[in-house]
């Protein structure tokens, strides 16, 4: 990842030029995945019975 990219995604977050002496890359990079997957739509939800099984 360049730091262009790493910045936009930053910027896409809203997270702040202070924020970001408190955060990892990691922890950003995990933010933005998981910000990305909010848009998906699941067919299939898992129960607290899947969760017993699994």
């Amino acid at each position: 990842m360049t730091t262009p990219l790493f910045l936009l995604r930053c910027v896409q977050l809203g997270i702040s030029m202070a924020d970001m002496e408190l955060l990892s890359i990691g922890l950003i990079n995990d933010m933005y995945v998981e910000s990305r997957n909010d848009e998906c739509k699941y067919t299939e939800l898992a129960t607290q019975e899947d969760m017993d099984k699994f």
